[in-house]
């Protein structure tokens, strides 16, 4: 500390002036500390009126350095300065000392006596100023105590003067921190806000991907059969995940028509892939052997076993053909490969009656290098139909978490269906019926295919 009766505080001259505002350190600090241009500080008037208080003086501000300036952070006894500039002789009184100054006498310095806080209201003689400094050495501004006589300061009162200075310091730290704490607590919601939002997008975007590629694995819409009603319905689980599921109907020559539906392994784009392949390989097939569905499979598996890029992933298959006599009857030859049966529904009195139509031993296809498929006749008589479907429906739990499994979906046609002939549409309308009943429990996806014969009229 150093006390004067007189003294140059501030003086532009010095090399103690240049180097405290010559330098931009100070006033970043100040802005670092975001106090600049802001209401009064309710902290630091408090500071200012303890200063006061505590030296027996009857002004005190809180000053803060700005670029073009001194800004009053908080002010007692002087209402109505709001702010100095710099060079304006007030400066001259309100300097940025290394220490705490005093000036005794105002009027006996030449550096301070022309301030107007001197020659005018309030008339300060007497000045003593402690620097508000950062802990890196930056001087912010000064705690002083001003009185309208001259007088001396005790060493114990520029002590107390030096630790409000420091409380200021504190202060502004503390504001700077909870801003900063603030600043990042925004910026964080901001950024998870902006994440959620991403990722909605994402997954919007992802499902309508999904969506887009699920539907080009399968027929947009069904053929125009003569003679015969079809229905289709595909349930996926996750809007976000590609199936494995596929079904298709197309014609063979003017009097057969061959239809399959089937399940290849995995989900996403591996199992899109495949499913495109086992799709075209076994039309392609169908065509070459029009008259022989164990052919047809059998050219699939080797087409899978065949293909590195399938790894070891296989699929299982209902192929079948389909030919409509003259009484308008179907006979329709299935062939299998490690595929849930069909389902043949007859009309009854009061309900349809369903059985399956068991293909036993038909070997999962792309698994064996010589597999054995066998096939099965089925007569469509007219009002009755065939339902074709994936195992995510036999496979879906019930309320209390047992499998639904054959018995289940035999169950639900005999006792939720009424009688009279069968039609592919209601068929398909029950099934979806039963999906939605099970809820949660359908864990993956259904694909349904059914083909009815008119009943007449």
């Amino acid at each position: 500390m150093k006390q004067r009766r007189t003294g140059r505080i501030g003086d532009p001259g010095s090399q103690s002036a240049r180097s405290t505002l010559g330098g931009g350190g100070a006033v970043a600090a100040v802005r670092r500390d975001e106090v600049l241009g802001g209401p009064r500080d309710a902290a630091l008037g408090r500071v200012a009126a303890l200063a006061a208080r505590l030296l027996d003086a009857p002004l005190a501000s809180v000053t803060l350095r700005e670029q073009d300036g001194t800004w009053l952070g908080a002010v007692y006894g002087l209402d109505g300065l709001t702010e100095f500039a710099r060079g304006s002789g007030r400066c001259s009184l309100l300097a940025w000392p290394d220490e705490v100054l005093v000036v005794s006498d105002a009027l006996a310095d030449p550096a301070v006596a022309s301030s107007p806080l001197v020659t005018g209201q309030p008339g300060v003689r007497f000045y003593a100023a402690a620097p508000i400094v950062t802990v890196d050495g930056h001087r912010l501004g000064t705690v002083n105590v001003m009185d309208i006589r001259p007088r001396s300061i005790a060493a114990a009162d520029l002590a107390t003067l030096a630790d409000l200075a420091a409380i200021v310091m504190d202060a502004l730290e503390l504001r700077l921190s909870a801003r900063r704490a603030v600043r990042a607590e925004q910026q964080r919601v901001e950024a998870e806000h902006a994440a959620c939002t991403q990722a909605e997008r994402d997954r919007a975007a992802i499902s309508t991907f999904a969506a887009t590629l699920q539907q080009t694995l399968l027929p947009p819409v069904l053929p125009t059969v003569p003679g015969l009603e079809l229905a289709c319905h595909y349930h996926p689980v996750s809007p976000r995940d590609v199936g494995g599921d596929f079904y298709d109907v197309f014609r063979l020559d003017p009097r057969r028509w061959a239809f399959f539906l089937g399940d290849v392994c995995g989900k996403g784009a591996p199992a899109a892939a495949l499913t495109s392949l086992v799709r075209y390989t076994l039309r392609a097939a169908a065509h070459h052997f029009p008259d022989e569905p164990p052919a047809v499979l059998a050219e699939l598996n080797d087409a899978l076993l065949a293909d590195p890029a399938v790894d070891n992933r296989f699929c299982t298959v209902l192929y079948g053909v389909l030919e409509i006599d003259g009484n308008g009857a179907a006979a329709v030859t299935l062939a299998g490969g490690g595929h849930p049966p069909a389902w043949l529904l007859t009309p009854g009195r009061e309900s349809v009656r369903a059985r399956p139509v068991e293909l036993p031993g038909g070997p999962l296809v792309g698994v064996l290098t010589d597999p054995r498929f066998v096939t099965t006749t089925v007569q469509l008589a007219p009002g009755s139909g065939l339902l074709l479907y994936t195992d995510g429906l036999t496979e879906a739990r019930t309320g209390g978490g047992a499998l639904l499994g054959q018995d289940g979906l035999a169950a639900f046609f005999t006792s939720e269906t009424g009688g009279g002939p069968v039609r592919a549409a209601e068929i398909v309308a029950g099934a979806v019926t039963l999906l939605t009943r099970l809820g949660s429990g359908v864990r993956d996806d259904v694909a349904m295919l059914a083909l009815s014969v008119p009943a007449g009229p």
